[in-house]
């Protein structure tokens, strides 16, 4: 779910907070060497993203922010600002030429730029919690 998050909107805070969960506590996010990517050069975006894509200037950046529950994918596009709410159940990463998340019949791609080679220990990361999360609220196979 893509919002758009320029103003602060109680309903679309809770809403964020039902899909991917509440904030890491200060002391949990230095635990896990913070919560936040640095940012990402974002190389394309799928059709139903593309009203998001910068008009004026040629590079889109996005930050990625890791929660209990998900992932929150934040791209500003000139003085706007859209988040997209990921679960951990929808998130799936592609890694090529380009990286990608994919979600919700939607993507997007990274270049693979030194900010991405800088985001490495953070991806890593983000796996793991992924795993954390699958292992707990998997069901048992018949």
């Amino acid at each position: 779910m893509v919002l758009e998050t320029t103003y602060h909107n109680k309903e679309h805070y809770q809403l964020i907070e039902d899909i991917v969960g509440k904030r890491f506590s200060f002391f949990e996010a230095l635990r896990k060497g913070g919560i936040g990517s640095k940012r990402l050069i974002v190389s394309n975006f799928s059709p139903n993203l593309n009203f998001i894509t910068n008009t004026v200037s040629d590079i889109n950046y996005a930050n990625i922010e890791l929660r209990k529950q998900g992932i929150l994918v934040m791209i500003n596009k000139g003085l706007r600002n859209f988040t997209w709410a990921i679960p951990f159940y929808q998130l799936v990463f592609f890694k090529s030429d380009l990286s990608s998340i994919h979600a919700q019949g939607k993507f997007i791609q990274f270049k693979n730029s030194k900010t991405f080679k800088e985001n490495k220990k953070f991806f890593i990361e983000v796996i793991n919690e992924k795993i954390k999360f699958e292992e707990k609220h998997s069901h048992p196979q018949l």
